[in-house]
């Protein structure tokens, strides 16, 4: 790149030096505020996988009950009558501006789709156990995809700020640097160039 070695050129790398430096205070505060964030959601998606485990294995052990006392072929034909999972859809929602997934989903009772008549309490339970799992599982969802956005929005952000600090920000450091030592320099001459003129004229006064 080359330098031009005038005040212009001086005040636009200052601009540019500024801006620089500017971008990167706001790129560093964004990444910060990304990471505490996905620490958050991690710290709480860890909270959910344990809710998962435990409500998962109430819910499994209520259904090997059933399948024993009510038989297994049995549950198979209920659980063929069950339809799959509606009443939910997935938004988007912004930080920092990052869209990350909001799952919304109707806060609906638990609909059983058998005759209490033939079967029992550890059906009951399964099915209650299993639809709690499967609203822990939205919410979990919701959370490892907006971890993945967020982690990388950070390695974008990262890249960025790396590329100021030790690219743009240096380099305009050292123009700024180099034009202001030539300025001065020529300061430097002109005054003294002056002095000399101004003995001269002095002389020719006295003489």
């Amino acid at each position: 790149m080359e330098i031009i070695y005038t005040k212009t050129s001086l005040i636009a790398a200052q601009n540019s030096l500024e801006l620089s430096k500017k971008g990167y205070e706001l790129l560093d505060k964004k990444r910060n505020v990304l990471i505490m964030t996905i620490m958050s959601f991690i710290e709480k998606a860890e909270e959910i996988q344990e809710k998962v485990a435990v409500v998962f294995g109430d819910a499994y052990e209520a259904l090997q009950t059933a399948n024993i006392t009510m038989g297994i072929s049995n549950i198979e034909q209920i659980a063929q009558s069950i339809p799959e999972a509606s009443g939910f859809e997935v938004l988007d929602k912004s930080i920092m501006g990052v869209e990350i997934p909001e799952i919304r989903h109707q806060e609906e009772e638990l609909i059983h789709y058998y005759s209490f008549y033939h079967t029992n309490t550890a059906l009951d339970v399964a099915m209650q156990k299993f639809h709690e799992v499967k609203l822990l599982l939205y919410e979990l969802s919701e959370i490892e995809d907006s971890v993945y956005k967020l982690a990388m929005e950070v390695k974008r952000t990262q890249k960025r700020t790396n590329a100021l600090q030790n690219i743009q920000i240096p380099k305009y450091e050292e123009i700024v640097g180099k034009i202001l030592e030539v300025l001065e320099e020529r300061e430097r001459e002109d005054f003294f160039r002056l002095k000399v003129v101004k003995k001269k004229g002095e002389k020719r006064a006295a003489k």
